[in-house]
Protein backbone atom coordinates (compact mmCIF):
# COMPACT_ATOMS: atom_id res chain seq x y z
CA UNK A 1 0.00 0.00 0.00
CA UNK A 2 1.10 3.57 -0.61
CA UNK A 3 2.36 5.88 2.12
CA UNK A 4 -0.72 7.50 3.77
CA UNK A 5 1.20 10.76 4.23
CA UNK A 6 2.05 10.81 0.54
CA UNK A 7 -1.63 10.33 -0.32
CA UNK A 8 -2.73 13.11 2.03
CA UNK A 9 -0.14 15.62 0.95
CA UNK A 10 0.27 14.79 -2.76
CA UNK A 11 -2.96 13.07 -3.82
CA UNK A 12 -3.13 14.82 -7.19
CA UNK A 13 0.48 13.92 -8.02
CA UNK A 14 -0.24 10.31 -7.05
CA UNK A 15 -3.28 10.36 -9.36
CA UNK A 16 -1.10 11.66 -12.22
CA UNK A 17 1.46 8.89 -11.73
CA UNK A 18 -1.21 6.21 -11.47
CA UNK A 19 -2.76 7.37 -14.73
CA UNK A 20 0.43 6.21 -16.47
CA UNK A 21 -0.56 2.73 -15.28
CA UNK A 22 -4.06 3.14 -16.70
CA UNK A 23 -5.47 3.45 -13.18
CA UNK A 24 -7.92 6.24 -12.35
CA UNK A 25 -7.60 7.53 -8.80
CA UNK A 26 -10.20 10.15 -7.80
CA UNK A 27 -7.94 12.44 -5.80
CA UNK A 28 -10.69 14.98 -5.15
CA UNK A 29 -12.99 12.37 -3.62
CA UNK A 30 -10.13 11.02 -1.53
CA UNK A 31 -9.23 14.51 -0.26
CA UNK A 32 -12.86 15.13 0.66
CA UNK A 33 -12.79 12.00 2.77
CA UNK A 34 -9.54 13.18 4.34
CA UNK A 35 -11.16 16.50 5.27
CA UNK A 36 -14.05 14.61 6.84
CA UNK A 37 -11.59 12.43 8.73
CA UNK A 38 -9.71 15.42 10.13
CA UNK A 39 -12.93 17.23 11.09
CA UNK A 40 -14.40 14.17 12.80
CA UNK A 41 -11.10 13.38 14.51
CA UNK A 42 -10.84 16.91 15.93
CA UNK A 43 -14.47 16.83 17.05
CA UNK A 44 -14.00 13.43 18.72
CA UNK A 45 -10.86 14.63 20.50
CA UNK A 46 -12.67 17.73 21.80
CA UNK A 47 -15.61 15.65 23.01
CA UNK A 48 -13.25 13.21 24.69
CA UNK A 49 -11.43 16.06 26.42
CA UNK A 50 -14.72 17.65 27.51
CA UNK A 51 -15.99 14.31 28.77
CA UNK A 52 -12.82 13.81 30.79
CA UNK A 53 -13.20 17.28 32.33
CA UNK A 54 -16.86 16.71 33.17
CA UNK A 55 -16.02 13.35 34.66
CA UNK A 56 -13.48 15.03 36.96
CA UNK A 57 -16.06 17.65 37.94
CA UNK A 58 -18.59 14.92 38.74
CA UNK A 59 -16.03 13.24 40.98
CA UNK A 60 -15.37 16.46 42.88
CA UNK A 61 -19.09 17.22 43.22
CA UNK A 62 -19.66 13.72 44.58
CA UNK A 63 -16.89 14.23 47.14
CA UNK A 64 -18.54 17.46 48.25
CA UNK A 65 -21.87 15.69 48.66
CA UNK A 66 -23.59 17.75 45.96
CA UNK A 67 -26.44 16.63 43.73
CA UNK A 68 -24.71 14.98 40.74
CA UNK A 69 -27.78 14.08 38.64
CA UNK A 70 -27.20 16.97 36.22
CA UNK A 71 -23.53 16.02 35.90
CA UNK A 72 -24.47 12.41 35.15
CA UNK A 73 -26.99 13.48 32.53
CA UNK A 74 -24.44 15.74 30.87
CA UNK A 75 -21.83 12.96 30.90
CA UNK A 76 -24.30 10.53 29.35
CA UNK A 77 -25.06 13.00 26.55
CA UNK A 78 -21.35 13.59 25.96
CA UNK A 79 -20.85 9.82 25.80
CA UNK A 80 -23.61 9.47 23.21
CA UNK A 81 -22.18 12.35 21.16
CA UNK A 82 -18.69 10.86 21.36
CA UNK A 83 -19.94 7.42 20.30
CA UNK A 84 -21.69 8.99 17.29
CA UNK A 85 -18.52 10.90 16.28
CA UNK A 86 -16.40 7.76 16.61
CA UNK A 87 -18.89 5.76 14.56
CA UNK A 88 -18.83 8.37 11.80
CA UNK A 89 -15.03 8.53 11.99
CA UNK A 90 -14.74 4.75 11.75
CA UNK A 91 -17.00 4.79 8.68
CA UNK A 92 -14.81 7.39 6.96
CA UNK A 93 -11.62 5.55 7.95
CA UNK A 94 -13.03 2.34 6.46
CA UNK A 95 -13.68 4.12 3.18
CA UNK A 96 -10.15 5.58 3.14
CA UNK A 97 -8.64 2.16 3.91
CA UNK A 98 -10.73 0.50 1.21
CA UNK A 99 -9.49 3.02 -1.36
CA UNK A 100 -5.89 2.65 -0.17
CA UNK A 101 -6.01 -1.13 -0.59
CA UNK A 102 -7.12 -0.81 -4.22
CA UNK A 103 -4.36 1.57 -5.28
CA UNK A 104 -1.45 -0.04 -7.17
CA UNK A 105 2.15 0.88 -6.52
CA UNK A 106 3.67 3.99 -8.06
CA UNK A 107 5.90 3.15 -11.03
CA UNK A 108 9.61 3.80 -10.65
CA UNK A 109 10.94 6.73 -12.66
CA UNK A 110 12.95 4.34 -14.87
CA UNK A 111 9.87 2.31 -15.92
CA UNK A 112 8.98 3.29 -19.50
CA UNK A 113 5.64 5.04 -19.81
CA UNK A 114 3.20 3.15 -22.03
CA UNK A 115 -0.40 2.14 -22.57
CA UNK A 116 -0.04 -1.60 -23.27
CA UNK A 117 2.48 -4.45 -23.44
CA UNK A 118 3.36 -3.19 -26.93
CA UNK A 119 5.23 -0.37 -25.18
CA UNK A 120 7.50 -2.71 -23.21
CA UNK A 121 11.17 -2.12 -24.01
CA UNK A 122 13.64 -4.87 -24.91
CA UNK A 123 16.73 -4.42 -22.75
CA UNK A 124 18.90 -7.26 -24.06
CA UNK A 125 18.72 -10.69 -25.61
CA UNK A 126 20.83 -13.81 -25.21
CA UNK A 127 21.36 -16.60 -27.70
CA UNK A 128 20.09 -17.00 -31.25
CA UNK A 129 16.87 -18.87 -32.02
CA UNK A 130 17.60 -22.15 -33.77
CA UNK A 131 16.82 -22.43 -37.47
CA UNK A 132 14.97 -25.67 -38.15
CA UNK A 133 15.06 -27.55 -41.47
CA UNK A 134 11.55 -28.81 -40.65
CA UNK A 135 8.41 -27.28 -39.16
CA UNK A 136 8.92 -27.45 -35.38
CA UNK A 137 6.11 -29.05 -33.42
CA UNK A 138 4.36 -27.50 -30.43
CA UNK A 139 5.23 -29.02 -27.05
CA UNK A 140 1.78 -30.55 -26.54
CA UNK A 141 1.92 -32.33 -29.90
CA UNK A 142 5.41 -33.60 -29.09
CA UNK A 143 4.39 -34.76 -25.63
CA UNK A 144 1.27 -36.52 -26.79
CA UNK A 145 3.18 -38.22 -29.62
CA UNK A 146 5.63 -39.52 -27.00
CA UNK A 147 2.70 -40.84 -24.98
CA UNK A 148 4.02 -38.92 -21.97
CA UNK A 149 1.75 -35.85 -21.88
CA UNK A 150 -1.98 -36.40 -21.54
CA UNK A 151 -4.40 -33.47 -21.39
CA UNK A 152 -7.48 -35.62 -21.99
CA UNK A 153 -6.73 -37.79 -18.96
CA UNK A 154 -6.21 -34.69 -16.82
CA UNK A 155 -9.55 -33.31 -18.05
CA UNK A 156 -11.23 -36.56 -16.98
CA UNK A 157 -9.59 -36.44 -13.55
CA UNK A 158 -10.17 -32.73 -12.96
CA UNK A 159 -11.04 -30.51 -15.91
CA UNK A 160 -9.48 -28.33 -18.58
CA UNK A 161 -6.09 -26.65 -18.17
CA UNK A 162 -4.45 -29.52 -16.31
CA UNK A 163 -1.98 -32.13 -17.52
CA UNK A 164 -0.79 -35.61 -16.63
CA UNK A 165 2.89 -36.23 -17.40
CA UNK A 166 4.51 -39.65 -17.41
CA UNK A 167 7.84 -41.41 -17.69
CA UNK A 168 10.82 -39.34 -18.87
CA UNK A 169 8.84 -36.10 -19.25
CA UNK A 170 7.67 -36.31 -15.63
CA UNK A 171 11.27 -37.02 -14.61
CA UNK A 172 12.55 -34.10 -16.69
CA UNK A 173 10.01 -31.83 -15.01
CA UNK A 174 11.29 -32.99 -11.60
CA UNK A 175 14.91 -32.65 -12.75
CA UNK A 176 14.32 -29.00 -13.65
CA UNK A 177 13.08 -28.25 -10.12
CA UNK A 178 16.14 -29.88 -8.55
CA UNK A 179 18.52 -28.18 -11.00
CA UNK A 180 17.03 -24.74 -10.32
CA UNK A 181 17.10 -25.18 -6.53
CA UNK A 182 20.69 -26.45 -6.59
CA UNK A 183 21.85 -23.58 -8.78
CA UNK A 184 20.26 -20.90 -6.62
CA UNK A 185 21.37 -22.38 -3.30
CA UNK A 186 24.87 -23.54 -4.29
CA UNK A 187 25.89 -20.79 -6.70
CA UNK A 188 23.75 -17.75 -5.84
CA UNK A 189 23.63 -18.00 -2.06
CA UNK A 190 19.86 -18.33 -1.50
CA UNK A 191 18.44 -20.08 1.54
CA UNK A 192 15.92 -22.74 0.57
CA UNK A 193 12.60 -22.67 2.39
CA UNK A 194 9.58 -24.94 2.39
CA UNK A 195 6.28 -23.18 3.07
CA UNK A 196 2.55 -23.99 3.21
CA UNK A 197 0.70 -24.15 -0.09
CA UNK A 198 -2.41 -22.83 1.66
CA UNK A 199 -2.39 -19.23 2.88
CA UNK A 200 -4.76 -17.06 4.87
CA UNK A 201 -6.33 -13.79 3.81
CA UNK A 202 -3.87 -11.72 5.88
CA UNK A 203 -0.99 -13.11 3.82
CA UNK A 204 -2.80 -12.27 0.58
CA UNK A 205 -3.53 -8.73 1.75
CA UNK A 206 0.12 -8.43 2.75
CA UNK A 207 1.50 -9.12 -0.72
CA UNK A 208 -1.31 -7.37 -2.60
CA UNK A 209 -3.35 -10.22 -4.11
CA UNK A 210 -6.35 -9.16 -2.03
CA UNK A 211 -8.68 -7.45 -2.38
CA UNK A 212 -8.19 -6.65 -6.07
CA UNK A 213 -7.27 -10.06 -7.50
CA UNK A 214 -9.64 -12.30 -5.54
CA UNK A 215 -11.16 -13.66 -8.76
CA UNK A 216 -7.83 -15.22 -9.75
CA UNK A 217 -7.55 -17.20 -6.51
CA UNK A 218 -8.95 -20.58 -5.46
CA UNK A 219 -10.69 -20.04 -2.12
CA UNK A 220 -11.22 -23.09 0.04
CA UNK A 221 -14.64 -23.89 1.43
CA UNK A 222 -15.06 -24.11 5.18
CA UNK A 223 -14.85 -21.92 8.24
CA UNK A 224 -11.19 -20.89 7.79
CA UNK A 225 -10.34 -18.00 5.47
CA UNK A 226 -7.91 -20.13 3.43
CA UNK A 227 -6.77 -19.96 -0.19
CA UNK A 228 -4.53 -22.10 -2.40
CA UNK A 229 -1.39 -20.08 -3.03
CA UNK A 230 -1.07 -18.60 -6.52
CA UNK A 231 2.70 -18.09 -6.13
CA UNK A 232 5.33 -18.89 -3.50
CA UNK A 233 5.94 -15.13 -3.31
CA UNK A 234 2.95 -14.95 -0.95
CA UNK A 235 3.98 -17.33 1.87
CA UNK A 236 7.70 -16.63 1.51
CA UNK A 237 7.41 -12.82 1.63
CA UNK A 238 5.05 -13.12 4.59
CA UNK A 239 7.85 -14.74 6.59
CA UNK A 240 8.83 -11.18 7.58
CA UNK A 241 5.27 -9.94 8.22
CA UNK A 242 4.96 -8.16 11.60
CA UNK A 243 8.70 -8.41 12.27
CA UNK A 244 11.60 -6.02 12.80
CA UNK A 245 14.78 -7.39 11.22
CA UNK A 246 18.25 -6.30 12.34
CA UNK A 247 20.00 -4.53 9.47
CA UNK A 248 23.06 -6.77 9.74
CA UNK A 249 20.89 -9.72 8.68
CA UNK A 250 20.02 -8.06 5.38
CA UNK A 251 19.71 -8.89 2.59
CA UNK A 252 17.62 -12.01 3.17
CA UNK A 253 17.42 -14.19 0.07
CA UNK A 254 15.02 -17.10 -0.11
CA UNK A 255 14.41 -19.69 -2.82
CA UNK A 256 11.32 -21.86 -2.73
CA UNK A 257 9.74 -24.48 -4.95
CA UNK A 258 5.97 -24.76 -4.82
CA UNK A 259 2.94 -25.60 -6.90
CA UNK A 260 0.85 -22.58 -7.88
CA UNK A 261 -2.91 -22.50 -8.35
CA UNK A 262 -4.67 -19.86 -10.46
CA UNK A 263 -8.21 -19.64 -11.77
CA UNK A 264 -6.96 -17.58 -14.73
CA UNK A 265 -10.06 -15.40 -14.46
CA UNK A 266 -10.21 -12.94 -17.31
CA UNK A 267 -7.84 -14.87 -19.59
CA UNK A 268 -10.74 -15.34 -22.04
CA UNK A 269 -9.51 -18.46 -23.74
CA UNK A 270 -5.86 -17.45 -24.18
CA UNK A 271 -3.40 -20.35 -24.33
CA UNK A 272 -6.02 -22.96 -23.59
CA UNK A 273 -4.00 -25.51 -25.56
CA UNK A 274 -0.96 -27.03 -23.90
CA UNK A 275 0.93 -26.06 -20.76
CA UNK A 276 1.44 -22.32 -21.19
CA UNK A 277 -1.47 -21.19 -19.02
CA UNK A 278 -2.70 -23.79 -16.55
CA UNK A 279 -4.65 -23.83 -13.30
CA UNK A 280 -1.86 -25.79 -11.58
CA UNK A 281 1.84 -25.36 -12.30
CA UNK A 282 5.21 -25.37 -10.55
CA UNK A 283 7.61 -22.52 -9.92
CA UNK A 284 10.93 -21.97 -8.26
CA UNK A 285 10.59 -18.53 -6.70
CA UNK A 286 13.31 -16.09 -5.64
CA UNK A 287 12.53 -13.57 -2.88
CA UNK A 288 14.74 -10.77 -1.58
CA UNK A 289 14.20 -8.77 1.61
CA UNK A 290 16.49 -5.76 1.72
CA UNK A 291 16.90 -2.03 2.40
CA UNK A 292 15.62 0.81 0.22
CA UNK A 293 19.19 1.81 -0.62
CA UNK A 294 20.03 -1.65 -1.97
CA UNK A 295 16.77 -2.76 -3.57
CA UNK A 296 17.47 -1.69 -7.16
CA UNK A 297 20.91 -3.32 -7.13
CA UNK A 298 19.10 -6.37 -5.73
CA UNK A 299 16.66 -6.30 -8.67
CA UNK A 300 19.58 -6.52 -11.10
CA UNK A 301 21.10 -9.44 -9.14
CA UNK A 302 17.81 -11.33 -8.87
CA UNK A 303 17.16 -10.91 -12.60
CA UNK A 304 20.68 -12.11 -13.41
CA UNK A 305 20.19 -15.21 -11.25
CA UNK A 306 17.03 -16.11 -13.17
CA UNK A 307 18.88 -15.53 -16.45
CA UNK A 308 21.64 -17.93 -15.41
CA UNK A 309 19.15 -20.82 -15.49
CA UNK A 310 18.24 -20.03 -19.10
CA UNK A 311 21.90 -19.62 -20.01
CA UNK A 312 22.85 -22.97 -18.48
CA UNK A 313 20.01 -24.59 -20.42
CA UNK A 314 21.19 -22.81 -23.59
CA UNK A 315 17.73 -21.42 -24.30
CA UNK A 316 17.42 -18.20 -26.34
CA UNK A 317 15.71 -15.46 -24.38
CA UNK A 318 15.35 -11.72 -24.03
CA UNK A 319 14.93 -9.33 -21.11
CA UNK A 320 12.13 -6.78 -21.36
CA UNK A 321 11.47 -3.78 -19.12
CA UNK A 322 7.73 -3.55 -18.54
CA UNK A 323 6.06 -0.25 -19.26
CA UNK A 324 3.90 1.46 -16.65
CA UNK A 325 0.63 0.05 -18.01
CA UNK A 326 1.89 -3.55 -17.94
CA UNK A 327 3.23 -3.57 -14.38
CA UNK A 328 1.68 -5.86 -11.79
CA UNK A 329 -0.29 -4.11 -9.07
CA UNK A 330 2.40 -4.31 -6.37
CA UNK A 331 5.44 -3.67 -8.58
CA UNK A 332 7.34 -0.43 -9.02
CA UNK A 333 9.60 -1.89 -11.71
CA UNK A 334 9.64 -5.25 -13.49
CA UNK A 335 11.91 -7.10 -15.88
CA UNK A 336 10.27 -9.95 -17.80
CA UNK A 337 12.41 -12.80 -19.09
CA UNK A 338 10.92 -14.17 -22.29
CA UNK A 339 12.08 -17.48 -23.76
CA UNK A 340 11.94 -18.35 -27.46
CA UNK A 341 9.23 -20.84 -28.47
CA UNK A 342 9.80 -22.12 -32.03
CA UNK A 343 6.24 -23.36 -32.57
CA UNK A 344 4.89 -19.86 -31.89
CA UNK A 345 7.83 -18.08 -33.53
CA UNK A 346 7.94 -15.64 -30.64
CA UNK A 347 9.28 -14.97 -27.17
CA UNK A 348 7.01 -15.88 -24.25
CA UNK A 349 7.26 -14.85 -20.60
CA UNK A 350 9.01 -17.33 -18.33
CA UNK A 351 9.82 -15.06 -15.38
CA UNK A 352 8.87 -11.67 -13.97
CA UNK A 353 11.43 -10.07 -11.66
CA UNK A 354 10.01 -7.17 -9.68
CA UNK A 355 10.91 -4.61 -7.04
CA UNK A 356 7.89 -3.90 -4.85
CA UNK A 357 9.80 -1.26 -2.87
CA UNK A 358 7.92 -0.67 0.44
CA UNK A 359 4.45 -1.39 -1.00
CA UNK A 360 4.15 -4.90 0.44
CA UNK A 361 6.21 -4.12 3.55
CA UNK A 362 3.81 -1.34 4.56
CA UNK A 363 0.87 -3.75 4.29
CA UNK A 364 2.75 -6.43 6.21
CA UNK A 365 4.46 -4.09 8.70
CA UNK A 366 7.75 -5.67 7.70
CA UNK A 367 10.51 -3.45 9.05
CA UNK A 368 14.18 -3.34 9.95
CA UNK A 369 16.24 -1.62 12.61
CA UNK A 370 19.01 0.61 11.24
CA UNK A 371 22.47 1.02 12.71
CA UNK A 372 21.23 4.25 14.33
CA UNK A 373 18.32 2.34 15.94
CA UNK A 374 15.66 3.80 13.62
CA UNK A 375 12.80 1.56 12.45
CA UNK A 376 12.26 1.66 8.67
CA UNK A 377 10.14 -0.26 6.18
CA UNK A 378 11.88 -3.00 4.23
CA UNK A 379 11.87 -3.35 0.45
CA UNK A 380 10.70 -6.69 -1.00
CA UNK A 381 11.51 -8.21 -4.38
CA UNK A 382 10.59 -11.45 -6.12
CA UNK A 383 10.97 -13.28 -9.39
CA UNK A 384 10.60 -16.75 -10.85
CA UNK A 385 13.80 -18.63 -11.17
CA UNK A 386 12.05 -20.13 -13.20
CA UNK A 387 8.49 -21.20 -14.03
CA UNK A 388 9.08 -24.94 -14.31
CA UNK A 389 6.33 -25.89 -16.78
CA UNK A 390 7.23 -23.16 -19.24
CA UNK A 391 10.91 -24.14 -18.98
CA UNK A 392 9.94 -27.72 -19.84
CA UNK A 393 7.92 -26.39 -22.79
CA UNK A 394 10.91 -24.38 -24.02
CA UNK A 395 13.25 -27.37 -23.77
CA UNK A 396 10.87 -29.65 -25.63
CA UNK A 397 10.41 -27.20 -28.48
CA UNK A 398 14.00 -25.95 -28.79
CA UNK A 399 15.62 -29.40 -28.37
CA UNK A 400 13.34 -31.42 -30.68
CA UNK A 401 14.45 -33.13 -33.86
CA UNK A 402 12.59 -34.08 -37.02
CA UNK A 403 11.64 -37.51 -35.65
CA UNK A 404 10.16 -36.05 -32.46
CA UNK A 405 13.05 -37.00 -30.17
CA UNK A 406 13.79 -34.53 -27.35
CA UNK A 407 17.46 -33.96 -26.57
CA UNK A 408 18.21 -33.49 -22.87
CA UNK A 409 20.23 -30.31 -22.15
CA UNK A 410 23.68 -31.27 -20.96
CA UNK A 411 23.32 -29.72 -17.48
CA UNK A 412 20.25 -31.87 -16.80
CA UNK A 413 21.65 -35.24 -17.83
CA UNK A 414 23.07 -36.05 -14.39
CA UNK A 415 19.56 -35.55 -12.98
CA UNK A 416 18.19 -37.89 -15.66
CA UNK A 417 20.52 -40.81 -14.94
CA UNK A 418 22.73 -39.94 -17.90
CA UNK A 419 19.85 -39.98 -20.41
CA UNK A 420 20.80 -37.93 -23.46
CA UNK A 421 17.44 -37.82 -25.22
CA UNK A 422 13.82 -38.82 -24.80
CA UNK A 423 13.23 -41.08 -27.82
CA UNK A 424 10.14 -40.83 -29.98
CA UNK A 425 7.89 -43.85 -30.29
Amino acid sequence: MLDPQLLRQHAKDVARQLRTRGFQFDADAFLQLEEQRKSLQIAAQKLQQERNERSSELGLAKMRGEDISAHKQELAQLGDDLALQKSQLDSVLEKITAISYTLPNLPHSSAPIGTSEADNVELRHHGTPRKFDFVPQAHDDLGQALGQMDFGLAAKITGSRFVVMKAQLAKLHRALIQFMLNTHTNEHGYEEVYVPYIVNADSLYGTGQLPKFAADLFKLAGDSDYYLTSTAEIPVTNIVRDTIVADQLLPIRYVCHSPCFRSEAGSYGRDTKGMIRQHQFEKVELVWITTPEESYAALESLTHHAEVILQKLNLPYRVVTLCTADLGGSAAKTYDLEVWLPSQNMYREISSCSNMESYQARRMQARYRTATNDIQLLHTLNGSGLAVGRTLVAIMENYQDKQGNIEIPEVLREYMGGLEAIPSK
